[in-house]
């Protein structure tokens, strides 16, 4: 951990850079995007599609806006980026200022379907024809039997203290928070370092190791090793981020042992979801895609939809299945995993991280992924279908 000392005397040395890090970091904290995203009205609006045999396309409400657009716009782009001196940092915090614009963009423009589907497109991209071809493969192949460990039993009061056991073997305070609306069973809000259970949800057992080596075991993890890099764009994200730690963590459910042919359908499910956005379909389009051709039972394709819908048209989704793959092929190589753990950091963003190592402005991990330690996998389908995607 970097001593208070140094720490004064990099800000020192690196002045320009700091000011406008913590400038950043200011004004990035208004804006968390899941948390404008979610739908205020999923329950409500789920039973009246399913009433209307699934053809009314549901309209959702969302949280209001906490800060003022423009002005953020107005302040990131009035960063003076030319007093850093160094060309890469220089450049790299320049494209940090556009994700972020970019971000802004998406939540100003929630609930208006074609706007807001264009600016998720601009940060998170569209499914490529290779992701698409991916999820078919994987839903190909036959279901696996269901196991007492499929079984949704567990109250949410019980993954909570599931979750507490898990989280003692990590060395990091667990705050869990309890939550009627967000669209996952679970997820970390990095602003709060809270673990948010969905409150009137029923969880299975391997569900709920599934989400602790996903939510804890990664989420957690880079959210606690970012809070002591020196910069804190380790902890509000580099361009390109999700499709990293989302990999991370599916490769942390993989190595776990938890990882079923299930849950990677789930993924591929959620590439075609993506997709449909592309072609111009509804919620009840991709609905009907999802639950009448693809056969998924209608809650979960429901679900898988509203990710999808979310918002105008959100495609984050279709970044878990791609980002697996990347992350598994990095597996393959012997290659670490440790510099991808240090904080919200992308792949694409690795040799700026490493400089920023060289000169010490990032930190050697405080906390690791457990799981990544021993591969306890014995599904032989899944290491055949993860070494087949293209």
């Amino acid at each position: 951990m970097i001593q208070h000392q140094e720490l004064t005397q990099l800000q020192q040395q690196y002045a320009n850079i700091f000011e406008i890090d913590a400038n950043l970091d200011r004004l990035v904290k208004k804006i968390e995007l899941l948390s404008y995203v979610n739908p205020l009205n999923i329950e409500k609006e789920k039973h009246q599609f399913f009433a209307s045999k699934y053809t009314a396309n549901p309209v959702f409400r969302y949280p209001k806006l906490k800060f003022n657009p423009y002005k953020i716009h107005r302040l990131f782009f009035s960063q003076r980026l030319e007093r850093i001196e160094d060309a890469d940092i220089r450049s790299m915090y320049k494209e940090i200022i556009y994700y972020y614009s970019n971000m802004v963009q998406c939540i100003e423009s929630i609930g208006e379907q074609k706007r807001f589907h264009y600016n998720s497109l601009r940060v998170y991209g569209s499914p490529t024809e290779k992701d698409v071809e991916n999820a078919r493969f994987i839903l190909h192949f036959a279901n696996e039997p269901t196991t007492a460990d499929m079984e949704k039993v567990y109250t949410a009061d019980q993954a909570k203290a599931y979750f507490e056991d898990f989280s003692g073997q990590y060395d990091f305070p667990l705050n869990i928070k309890f939550s009627t609306h967000i669209a996952a069973e679970a997820m970390v809000s990095n602003a709060t370092q809270s673990l948010l259970i969905k409150r009137n949800t029923k969880f299975s057992k391997n569900q709920l190791l599934t989400l602790a080596n996903h939510e804890i075991g990664v989420h957690l993890v880079t959210t606690y090793n970012a809070m002591k890099q020196p910069l804190k764009i380790f902890s509000n994200g580099f361009p390109k981020n999700v499709e990293t730690q989302e990999g991370l963590a599916v490769f942390s459910e993989y190595m776990c042992g938890a990882l079923t042919l299930k849950r990677l359908k789930e993924l591929a499910y959620r590439v075609l979801a993506s997709d449909s956005l592309i072609k111009g379909y509804t919620f009840s389009d991709t609905f009907d895609l999802i639950h009448n051709q693809y056969k998924l039972n209608r809650n979960d394709a429901f679900s898988i939809t509203l990710r999808a819908h979310r918002g105008g048209g959100f495609t984050k989704d279709r970044l878990y299945l791609s980002g697996l793959r990347k992350i598994y092929k990095r597996y393959q190589k012997e290659e670490s995993m440790e510099p991808l753990l240090s904080g919200k950091v992308s792949l694409d963003y690795e040799q700026g991280i490493h400089k920023l190592y060289s000169l010490g402005l990032a930190q050697k991990n405080t906390h690791t992924n457990l799981a990544y330690k021993q591969n306890l996998n014995t599904n032989k389908t899944l290491d055949f279908i993860l070494n087949n995607l293209k």
